[in-house]
């Protein structure tokens, strides 16, 4: 088993924001191994750097916490996954089937795409639209 986190998750799992305590309470139950997807990568960094520019973090504290995620990413708490071509194929035929009931976003639906390419059976995410999207491909989620 394993699990997917989403940029939501990562990004409250190293900046200090309402969901901060929960991701980490939450992380500590997530099956090994924990993946992350360059999509996700991508998105929690910039995040990271916006939070900078709305004036929510300092300059400082957004390189330290992006230090911490690119540490967690090299030393294997984190897998890195590629964004497998197979995904995008995949995210077209969810948003085929639950855009319209859902009103999910595109990146929204190639994370969610993307855990079930790489196999991922638990999909961590504090995005409210994101979540039943994972929960109507039968991903399991995290507790919030």
């Amino acid at each position: 088993m394993s699990t997917y986190l989403d940029a939501s998750f990562a990004v409250s799992l190293y900046c200090p924001d309402i969901n901060y305590r929960k991701a980490l309470n939450v992380f500590g139950t997530a099956s090994r191994p924990v993946l992350v997807s360059a999509l996700c990568e991508l998105e929690a960094i910039n995040a990271i750097r916006l939070r900078v520019f709305r004036k929510d973090a300092t300059q400082e504290e957004a390189q330290q916490s992006i230090r911490y995620f690119e540490m967690d990413l090299g030393t294997g708490v984190l897998e890195r996954r590629p964004v497998l071509e197979s995904s995008i194929a995949r995210a077209h035929q969810i948003s085929a089937q639950h855009t319209i009931g859902l009103g999910t976003r595109g990146a929204d639906v190639l994370h969610v795409a993307a855990a079930l390419e790489l196999h991922a059976e638990a999909f961590f995410s504090f995005d409210l639209n994101q979540r039943k999207l994972a929960a109507a491909v039968g991903l399991t989620l995290n507790s919030i």
